[in-house]
């Protein structure tokens, strides 16, 4: 009985191995290196590109930085609505209290203006309380000195000493201060002290003549009854001229009329 023939059909097909059968016949060793080193390296390789250069920068928004504005000086109202618009948003780092610088404006920010930044980083801000007020202590009875010592621990100056009149309190002590105690007024603000005048006209109170021209220091001196003493000059390079820099007798000293003051002075020369 005569045996079936293959069709040239079937012929061709067991003709054609396969791409790993022509180049890498089986139970080769060249073919298990390819199948259990190489293949698994490449998939490896293009593995990490892509997790590199697609998934990460999508991840973490490679590319979307962008240079942070600078909000200092502005107030937090204003400065919430371009942290909006820029995907950011913002943390209260401290409260102070700032002299001049009015309540909501932001003192200071982290990151400073210029870095770069991606949409949903906080700003950390600084922002101001204004100006503090504190009250005028109750100084009404006291000498000059404890009245000086009082308003330094409360946060304020001492202002003008003028002479006042009362039959209720000693000489020499505060009959009461202007503006009165118990106002709220800025920290560091000067207070006037009106000082019983007692038995004498004898004696007066020196002034603070640091920091005034010397015409001012003049004048306000003579206006205490006191005179002009010995001017010396300091080459000052940041001062005005005849900026007065010291005076021989610190403020609120007791003394008599007509005594001598002597200053130092800035100059240029």
């Amino acid at each position: 009985m005569p045996q079936p023939r293959a069709s040239r059909l079937d012929r061709g097909k067991r003709q054609r191995p396969g791409f790993l059968a022509r180049h890498l016949p089986p139970g080769t060793l060249k073919r298990k290196i390819v199948l259990w080193g190489v293949i698994p390296l490449l998939v490896l390789i293009i593995s990490y590109v892509v997790v590199d250069d697609i998934v990460m920068p999508t991840i973490t928004r490679h590319g979307s930085e962008f240079t942070l504005p600078n909000f200092v000086e502005q107030r937090l109202i204003e400065a919430r609505m371009e942290l909006d618009d820029l995907n950011l948003r913002f943390e209260m780092a401290s409260e102070e209290y700032s002299p001049g610088i009015p309540e909501g404006v932001i003192l200071s920010q982290y990151p400073i203006a210029g870095t770069k930044v991606k949409g949903g980083r906080a700003v950390k801000f600084v922002i101001s309380l204004g100006q503090k007020m504190v009250p005028i202590p109750d100084l009404a009875g006291q000498s000059v000195r404890q009245a000086m010592m009082d308003l330094e621990t409360a946060g304020l100056q001492l202002g003008e000493i003028t002479w006042a009149f009362s039959d209720t309190l000693p000489e020499k002590v505060v009959v009461f201060t202007y503006p009165a105690s118990g106002t709220e007024i800025a920290l560091g603000s000067p207070v006037t002290l009106m000082v019983n005048h007692g038995r004498s006209a004898d004696y007066t109170y020196v002034p603070t003549v640091v920091g005034l021209t010397l015409n001012e220091a003049r004048t306000l001196l003579d206006s205490k009854s006191l005179r002009t003493g010995v001017i010396t000059y300091r080459f000052e390079i940041d001062l005005l001229p005849e900026t007065v820099l010291e005076q021989s007798e610190p403020p609120a000293t007791e003394l008599e009329i007509g005594t001598e003051i002597d200053l130092v002075v800035s100059t240029l020369d």
